[in-house]
């Protein structure tokens, strides 16, 4: 079977990245098409496939600039020649399901999100972005959005990260979608021994303005509790660390082991923004410890309130900080490491790809049997 993966761009190896990898271990002589990609960044798995970058990838400094050609990505991933392949799965939350399918071909999209940028966070976004770009937005847009609900009538079957995603899937696409959660590497976090747990809390991931770090150090500054951050980039870092006292600790960007060491030693994960789905939390449960989230988005599916962790229903500092009071009077030492970590067994790889051969399946696609096991 020739098999087409579609995915956004490859300049790093986050969530949506995993899924194409995930991919990649069920379809080992998939092609992958992408807008740009930079090799040094991406895992053994994908660097094992054919990847084809689109001809955005032409444009100048396209590595860096890539989402200011957003106007020209419909063209480019139409202009793509897939006649040779039996299936076309794509990755989206850039502009990656917009290809043409030959016509015998079935064409799965997995959805993160529909691109946010377009749709209900267009105007945080414009807000957001330099001269230029707030009086090209509107005039961009319009059309940019009847292309991507054209798109997404092309594909013949859709799946969402998330019941979160779904929603706006069917509110922006008016398409009616599968909830397969990503897959989450669940194996490689572990618990310590409770002598080894620490006072502070943890926040981890891309210091980026949706996911309200502004909230978290606020939050902080004012209930004066040990808070280790972990991420980047380190402009942002900057800023925020002027704004942050003496409790908060900034370790910006870490390797693996430091991020697993954090995570399976602090009091709990602080989790302030909507996230589509969020793979952080998971892998905090996967370490054996709660989760104080937000109580919106992709965290209502993975967080079980008292059981695996918290919510706080509203996004201002002094509601996160009475929900962490509340923890340590009630919740504080009373979460059993176990139940977190069988909750947390759920978001596996091979619960994913179980849940994918059954959508393979309802396309018509056989899959070997020996393909049903990670690492075939």
């Amino acid at each position: 079977m020739n098999v087409a993966i579609i995915h956004y761009w490859l300049l790093n190896m986050r969530g949506g990245e995993r899924v194409v990898e995930a991919l990649c271990r069920i379809f080992p002589q998939a092609d992958i098409y992408t807008h740009v990609y930079d090799k040094a960044a991406l895992s053994e798995t994908l660097l094992r496939h054919n990847i084809t970058a689109t001809s955005l990838s032409n444009w100048p400094l396209a590595n860096k600039l890539y989402q200011s050609y957003l106007p020209l990505m419909p063209g480019a991933l139409e202009s793509l020649d897939l006649s040779k392949y039996d299936l076309v799965i794509s990755s989206e939350s850039g502009p990656s399901k917009g290809v043409i399918a030959p016509p015998n071909a079935p064409h799965l999209c997995y959805c993160h999100s529909p691109m946010r940028y377009l749709w209900d966070q267009y105007h945080t976004y414009r807000n957001g972005a330099g001269f230029a770009a707030k009086l090209a937005m509107p005039l961009l847009a319009p059309s940019l959005r009847q292309w991507d609900v054209t798109s997404a009538a092309r594909v013949d079957a859709i799946i969402s990260n998330s019941s979160h995603v779904a929603k706006r899937v069917n509110k922006y696409w008016r398409r009616n979608t599968q909830v397969i959660h990503p897959p989450v590497a669940v194996q490689e976090f572990s618990a310590v021994h409770p002598s080894e747990l620490q006072s502070y809390y943890l926040w981890a991931g891309e210091l980026v303005t949706y996911k309200r770090p502004d909230l978290m150090i606020e939050a902080f500054n004012k209930n004066g509790k040990p808070l280790v951050i972990i991420g980047g980039p380190d402009k942002v870092r900057k800023a925020l660390q002027s704004k942050a006292k003496d409790n908060i600790t900034f370790l910006g960007k870490v390797d693996f082991a430091t991020l697993k060491h954090y995570m399976a030693r602090c009091k709990a994960l602080i989790f302030p923004g909507e996230e589509d789905f969020g793979i952080v939390p998971v892998e905090v449960m996967a370490s054996g410890r709660p989760v104080i989230a937000f109580g919106k988005g992709g965290a209502l599916e993975t967080v079980i309130e008292g059981k695996t962790g918290m919510f706080f229903h509203e996004q201002t500092a002094e509601s996160l900080n009475t929900v962490i009071t509340r923890f340590e009077a009630e919740f504080d030492g009373n979460f059993n490491p176990a139940d977190l970590i069988a909750h947390a067994s759920n978001f596996s790889e091979q619960a994913f790809r179980t849940a994918m051969l059954k959508e393979f399946q309802k396309l018509g696609i056989d899959i070997p049997k020996n393909m049903a096991a990670i690492g075939s």
